[in-house]
């Protein structure tokens, strides 16, 4: 088996572990080693920040086992634990994930960055619940989060609590008016509604924000086809396609938290032969990440 790099071992490399030394012919004398806590602290701080740069260009294979060494290094320190559950989250180490944010948890209950992250590994999990429960605490130390209120939206969408998402996804869009995955988002609910109309009003002004946003572009021209406007919505369904062709994927939708409703009238939207066309056109790689 393959283990990874010891304290000890770590302490040779940097110079800090001293062998016993002879003194003249006499028999060796027992050295004790004295550990500069500080400066192990400093090595541990040093790696992490290897393993966050490592992270940024998701290079976790690499950044793992310094984000580790580094929480051994400096056990105490809350930043160190919340990277590790981090890159732990990144990698889908979820159960890992969640014992090393608990740690940082443990060390300062009141960095709400902590919770949101706990969070985000309980709603992989399909754990809303508890994700829900993170999301609030988190929130009540820091409320005016867009990102985290979006989160608990979703959260919230998830267990069926709708007037509850689109409270928060509001709440996201009064923090930040370029928002446009809240706006999306709460078009999701309104037509999986029947509210056709307000749906697309959504989505127009998501993509008003942003005119590179694949999804609500395409849930817009699913809209509009579907309504009768035929011609205007192939044409959008095309452009989103052309800067996103994920968006074709049915399970990729389902994942982005697009109801049953809009999938059904999303399938057929797919298979029109102007559609089909334009995905045989579509480029090998996606332009855009998933916002959802």
């Amino acid at each position: 088996m393959r283990k990874g790099i010891s304290l000890i071992s770590l302490l040779v490399v940097c110079g800090l572990w001293s062998m016993p030394k002879a003194v003249h012919a006499q028999a060796l004398i027992p050295h004790t080693l004295q550990l500069d806590a500080a400066r192990l602290e400093r090595q541990g701080l040093a790696l992490a920040q290897e393993a966050a740069q490592l992270g940024q260009f998701q290079q976790y294979e690499l950044a793992l086992p310094r984000a580790r060494l580094a929480s051994q290094l400096a056990p105490l320190n809350d930043k160190v634990w919340f990277l590790l559950g981090g890159l732990q989250l990144q990698a889908k180490n979820y159960d890992a994930a969640i014992a090393s944010l608990n740690r940082a948890k443990t060390i300062n209950p009141k960095n709400a960055d902590v919770l949101f992250a706990i969070g985000s590994a309980n709603f992989q999990q399909k754990k809303y619940q508890a994700a829900i429960e993170n999301y609030q605490a988190g929130l009540k130390l820091k409320p005016n989060e867009a990102d985290s209120l979006f989160d608990l939206g979703n959260a919230y969408y998830m267990v069926g609590r709708l007037s509850d998402a689109i409270a928060q996804y509001d709440k996201a869009v009064a923090q930040d008016k370029k928002f446009w995955p809240a706006i999306n988002n709460i078009g999701l609910i309104n037509y999986e509604q029947g509210n056709v109309d307000a749906a697309i009003k959504r989505w127009q002004a998501a993509v008003t924000i942003d005119k590179q946003a694949a999804e609500p572009l395409l849930a817009l021209a699913v809209a509009l086809y579907t309504k009768g406007d035929r011609q205007q919505g192939l044409t959008l369904g095309e452009t989103a396609l052309r800067i996103d062709p994920r968006y074709a994927d049915v399970d990729f939708l389902k994942e982005n938290l697009w109801g049953s409703r809009l999938l059904a009238d999303t399938q057929k939207f797919l298979e029109l032969p102007r559609i089909q066309a334009a995905l045989e056109q579509r480029p090998t790689a996606p332009a855009s990440r998933q916002q959802n």
